[in-house]
């Protein structure tokens, strides 16, 4: 998707957590570090003058105040993550809103603002989820980034939509689902859009995929990483006793990741959620039932009669 011959547009979201914290144990502390991953991102998007929407995690938040007021006065979105990195799927409709106002209080409280958009801990809004985007909506988001469109084995929804959608639900409210990005190949999707399965790519295949879906969508592509995934040293550092399997999995292509983040921002042009929604004008409806379901039950969701 191009302007005025401008580069391409990018979608460019961080999910802004500590790495420990939010993978090895959740009551873990958000250590110092973490907040130096983000200055360091914030600097890289500054000189390439892109803008980024950032997912903040409350517990982050309320450990590293300043640094999220550093963002949103750089001028990025500031959206929400939920408080406690807990997978939607793993809470009741009404643990899920408490942890939403609660990120909602700390974030606010910082930014002044209320956050519009909403990321669910790895991609945690599933078939058996879906009521949370009728939680969402009416605890008035506006976006959420939350069902990666592919068949996935902890998370996705195979037959989502690929572009984003206003999704209305079962109890009349309206939310914009704006999905990560993923690529068609031999009749399947494949998840690219980010994070470990952009640190895996080589640097050259991770453009074209990005050239390829600027020019054959039509809204901009989505992007997302985590400040951790530039640290190098992060996990032999602060997290010695990690096993040898996670070692590898959560560590491999952190040397290469900082690259590979320079070549996308020189060949695209990074901007938030809510600015590409402003410039892309009426969505596809979807509408979906199943709200507030607990049980792995494949709730209804169909085309919407009208937009």
């Amino acid at each position: 998707m191009t302007l005025n011959n401008s580069k391409p547009k990018i979608i460019l979201s961080v999910d802004v957590e500590c790495w420990g914290q939010s993978v090895l144990d959740r009551s873990l502390p958000i250590l110092p570090h973490s907040a130096d991953n983000v200055r360091r991102l914030l600097q890289l998007f500054d000189r390439h003058n892109a803008k980024a929407t950032l997912f903040v995690l409350g517990k982050f938040a309320k450990t590293h105040p300043r640094v999220i007021k550093e963002a949103a006065s750089a001028g990025h979105e500031i959206a929400s993550h939920g408080y406690g990195h807990v997978e939607v799927f793993r809470q009741s409709p009404t643990e899920f809103r408490g942890d939403l106002r609660q990120a909602n209080d700390v974030i606010a409280s910082i930014t002044g603002a209320q956050p519009r958009g909403y990321r669910a801990p790895v991609f945690s809004i599933r078939n058996d989820s879906l009521w949370a985007l009728d939680v969402l909506a009416d605890e008035g988001f506006e976006f959420d980034s939350s069902i990666f469109p592919f068949a996935g084995p902890r998370y996705g929804i195979g037959d989502w939509p690929a572009e984003p959608c206003t999704v209305k639900t079962e109890s009349g409210h309206s939310i914009v689902e704006y999905p990560p990005t993923t690529l068609q190949f031999f009749g399947r999707r494949l998840p690219v859009a980010g994070g470990g399965y952009a640190r895996l790519l080589p640097k050259r295949v991770l453009r074209k995929v990005f050239d390829r879906a600027a020019i054959t969508r039509n809204t901009p592509p989505v992007f997302y990483c985590h400040p951790y995934e530039i640290d190098v040293t992060e996990i032999s550092t602060h997290y010695g006793e990690t096993p040898l399997r996670r070692r590898l999995h959560q560590g491999l292509g952190r040397r290469t990741f900082w690259s590979k983040l320079e070549t996308l921002l020189t060949h695209f042009a990074g901007t938030t959620f809510s600015a590409a929604m402003s410039e892309i004008g009426a969505m596809p409806c979807k509408r979906i039932g199943g709200r507030e379901s607990t049980t792995h039950t494949k709730p209804k969701h169909a085309l919407c009669e009208s937009t």
